[in-house]
């Protein structure tokens, strides 16, 4: 199964933190399944950075490469396909960077793993 982590379960994950659901956590420490991180999230968490509303403990390129690729969490990048597909998504969800999510989500046929039931909306596999 291919995983696409949003933005906050990516942050939960790797912190640790309570709020993740014990079935994200096995989907995620499954070896039989794929797990990705968007660039829009890693696009998300530079502008809460740099608004204060985010702290890493490291700068964020340091932190994705420990967090992310050192725990095997592949990077997807935004194609143009992905931003195309952006246009036709009704207006269910506001967030830009989710939306991203979700159109990746939709062409390459990626479960989305998070807690936000918007997703619920759009025609993806949200897994929480």
């Amino acid at each position: 199964m291919n995983l696409l982590l949003d933005t906050h379960a990516f942050l939960w994950i790797v912190s640790g933190d309570k709020r993740l659901s014990r079935k994200a956590k096995k989907l995620y420490l499954d070896k039989s399944n794929e797990v990705y991180l968007s660039a829009a999230s890693i696009w998300e968490m530079a502008i809460k950075i740099s608004l204060g509303r985010l702290t890493l403990e490291e700068p964020l390129e340091n932190f994705i490469a420990t967090h992310a690729v050192g725990n095997n969490i592949k990077i997807l990048e935004i194609r143009s396909k992905h931003l195309y597909k952006i246009e036709d998504l009704p207006f269910h969800h506001r967030d830009p960077f989710d939306r991203v999510i979700i159109a990746q989500c939709m062409l390459e046929n990626y479960f989305v793993v998070g807690n936000d039931k918007t997703f619920d909306s759009y025609p993806v596999s949200r897994v929480w």
